[in-house]
């Protein structure tokens, strides 16, 4: 039989401590602050999703983050078209992303041009992307060109019929993994603010206010935590990370065939077929 005392016991509400919550852990509702309602990976394992359609939310720049916030207040308060107007031009790197880039997701100085419904990219623009837009790309392209139209597919260059088998290709493969490397999601990270983390190894970062892991970096040109953290590389237009770094050296790699066998043709065209011969 229950006694009196044991009833009385079990009728009890439990403690905070008994509940595993402290005063900063208990949980929030789904109206919270994202940037506090993230879990560590241990416990997003352990835990369904309370709301699968909810996307991920990214450690990005807390002062981006502030800045965004400010001024889309500042346009949602200001009724007055004259102030609220916006100059068409301010000649910064921020004209291509407005008018390029306006239907894209941004985060940070990242703009998801494709992405999964979870918010997972799939084709991403770099912070440096104008450059391999405008730059890398019609560089590769306009040598390239030059080269196949004068030496390769040239009748007069004495160069044979199958060698523009193997430079086409050559140009096709070099393109194909920049486009891996600019488009690629360099190994962005989700924000983790949930302490568990530091108890797995993980350190805070205070730039994005989130726990990261030991190779995670912050980079201030795409303003994000990249897992496995190398460089920015303004040829690419994007950062190099986790994601993309083995199409990275695949494109080092193949640039510089294709770059060394561009100069080699050039020389053997110039001075044994055009003066030699002469």
């Amino acid at each position: 039989m229950t006694t009196t005392e044991e009833v009385a016991t079990e009728a009890q509400p439990k403690t905070g401590a008994e509940n595993n919550f402290t005063n900063d852990e208990v949980p929030q509702s789904e109206g919270g602050d994202n940037n506090r309602g993230d879990q560590s990976p241990a416990t997003t394992a352990n835990n369904e999703d309370p709301n699968p359609n909810r996307k991920k939310v990214y450690a990005v720049s807390i002062r981006w983050e502030r800045e965004q916030e400010r001024l889309r207040q500042e346009m949602n308060s200001s009724t007055d078209p004259i102030t609220n107007k916006t100059p068409c031009l301010t000649f910064t790197i921020e004209d291509f992303h407005k008018y390029f880039c306006c239907c894209a997701r941004r985060v940070g100085s990242f703009f998801f041009l494709l992405e999964k419904k979870d918010g997972s990219p799939i084709i991403t623009a770099g912070p440096c992307w104008p450059f391999c837009s405008f730059v890398t790309v019609p560089l590769i392209l306009v040598l390239s060109t030059l080269v196949m139209v004068f030496i390769v597919f040239n009748k007069n260059s004495g160069m044979p019929w199958w060698f523009a088998l193997i430079y086409c290709p050559i140009l096709v493969f070099v393109l194909i993994a920049l486009f891996c490397v600019s488009c690629r999601d360099p190994g962005l990270m989700e924000r983790v603010a949930d302490e568990e983390a530091a108890e797995q190894g993980w350190f805070w970062n205070e730039q994005v206010g989130s726990y990261r892991p030991a190779g995670a970096m912050y980079c201030r040109e795409g303003k994000v935590l990249i897992k496995d953290f190398d460089h920015v590389c303004p040829w690419t237009g994007t950062a190099i990370g986790h994601g993309n770094m083995l199409p990275f050296k695949v494109f080092v790699f193949s640039v510089n065939v294709l770059c060394y066998l561009s100069v080699g043709l050039t020389i053997w065209f110039v001075f044994f077929v055009n003066i030699f011969n002469k």
